[in-house]
């Protein structure tokens, strides 16, 4: 008698999407902890329980599935500011703080999230690309900010320049070179984008 397979019964799309998600997971898992060196086709398999079979069913090669972990971690990042925003105050200053927040907040509350976003986003070819279109989406998210009537060169300045340094702020802090007080950071960089209160 034969044992059933750990699929038997789910849909074909459905078994795909499950080991694409393992095999992301796993990876994720990897190269947060170990960086490049840590990914390989054979360590992401055998992390998710997997054979090779599997990962070339979802993905090309390694370089293809660190684009899906950064995808994975960019969207979890996006969801976590919006909802942060969305209940904040209605004032822009308020708003801006929530996500500020968010940001730094979620980067270190996990610190493979921000090896994925942040940290090897500045060297790993792979990353350096999403994280270009990473910024071009928040640049846009900013400028959706912009008040009405507004300058639109100085406004598409200001979401340029403080999209970059959100950036750099963040992986300052993941660095730890800004201490250990989220508030007081948070509070400073407001203070240095909308001026104090």
């Amino acid at each position: 008698m034969s044992t059933p397979t750990r699929w038997a019964g789910v849909p074909l799309t459905d078994r795909r999407a499950e080991r694409r998600g393992l095999l992301v997971d796993a990876a994720y898992a990897l190269f947060g902890d170990g960086g490049e060196a840590a990914l390989s086709v054979r360590s992401v398999c055998r992390a998710a329980g997997l054979n090779s079979r599997y990962f070339y069913e979802s993905f090309a090669d390694t370089d293809e599935l660190l684009g899906a972990v950064y995808d994975k971690v960019s969207a979890e990042l996006a969801k976590t500011v919006d909802a942060a925003m969305a209940s904040a105050a209605d004032a822009l200053r308020a708003r801006t703080r929530a996500g500020m927040a968010a940001v730094l907040d979620f980067g270190s509350a996990d610190p493979r999230r921000g090896r994925v976003l942040f940290t090897d986003a500045r060297s790993n070819p792979v990353l350096i690309a999403r994280r270009a279109a990473t910024q071009d989406l928040l640049l846009a998210a900013v400028l959706a900010e912009v008040q009405p009537g507004a300058d639109p060169v100085v406004a598409r300045v200001g979401a340029a320049m403080y999209t970059g340094a959100m950036a750099e702020l963040a992986q300052q802090w993941l660095a730890g070179a800004l201490g250990t007080d989220l508030d007081a950071v948070v509070d400073a960089a407001l203070g240095l984008v909308l001026g104090r209160d």
